[in-house]
């Protein structure tokens, strides 16, 4: 039975290799063909074109950077909000309860981006008047919407932030202190305001182990003690970890105290 399973997986190791290089021949073949078709040159005097053609390098180049700049936007807008503090802690909430996969990892960052948006809100609704209105209107440029967009942000980032870390990221970038909080460059801001969020979460997520570690601590030694050295103490603690978590309706107060952590 053992040899039979072994040619059937052999078997089929070999069909899907040669679908592979079956498929690899068609794609460099299609290539081949599109390469060698002749492709005519577009005429400057054409009056369907509208590019213009002396830029066309230029014009490429923008593209590229401002697709760049889209795909590492949602991870930068991530990291400006309180996205990680929420995410971590949920994490380590999981661990602490000494489940693997419950709630699944997509449970986990659904509930972190929906609390990051309930708590953003007043910095949001302040963004939408003071910057995106008078933009859409017309009445301010792109680099005042910028300027206007990224102020609340900074006072929300630096409101949450540990002046340790602030000081430390200004110490390390060697540049002049600033005269006031609005001329901090974000490039400062940004990475002292993640060091903060780390470590509130790593501290809360310490807090929220101890409970459940004086559970492991009395189920490892009352096992010991009955001699059943054999028995995995994860299997007794965990019913009891879940009972006082749902008591004392743990997803609430946990909720409850990330959402009252953060000042405005």
């Amino acid at each position: 039975m053992k040899k039979k399973l072994l040619l059937l997986r052999r078997c089929k190791l070999i069909k899907f290799a040669a679908a592979l290089a079956l498929a690899a021949i068609c794609a460099a073949l299609m290539s081949m063909f599109v390469f060698a078709a002749p492709v005519e040159e577009p005429s400057v005097n054409d009056p369907n074109i509208n590019v213009n053609l002396s830029g066309e390098g230029l014009d490429a180049l923008r593209i590229i950077l401002l697709l760049t700049i889209l795909s590492v936007l949602p991870s930068i807008l991530i990291m400006m909000t309180c996205f990680t503090r929420i995410v971590v802690v949920l994490s380590l909430l999981r661990n602490a309860l000494g489940l693997q996969q419950t709630p699944p990892n997509q449970v986990l960052v659904g509930l972190a981006l929906f609390l990051s948006l309930f708590i953003m809100t007043p910095v949001i609704a302040e963004i939408n008047q003071t910057a995106y209105t008078p933009y859409s209107a017309g009445e301010i440029s792109g680099t005042e919407f910028l300027d206007r967009a990224q102020a609340p942000l900074r006072n929300f980032m630096l409101m949450q932030t540990k002046p340790d870390d602030l000081n430390m990221f200004l110490n390390m970038s060697g540049a002049p202190r600033p005269e006031t909080v609005g001329d901090l460059p974000m490039t400062v801001v940004i990475p002292s305001f993640i060091t903060s969020e780390l470590k509130r979460a790593f501290t809360i997520g310490f807090l929220i182990f101890l409970p459940f570690l004086i559970i492991d601590i009395v189920v490892g030694s009352t096992l010991m003690s009955m001699g059943m050295m054999m028995m995995p103490p994860i299997t007794i603690s965990l019913p009891f970890k879940l009972m006082l978590f749902v008591l004392v309706d743990g997803w609430g107060l946990l909720i409850r105290t990330l959402v009252q952590t953060y000042n405005f």
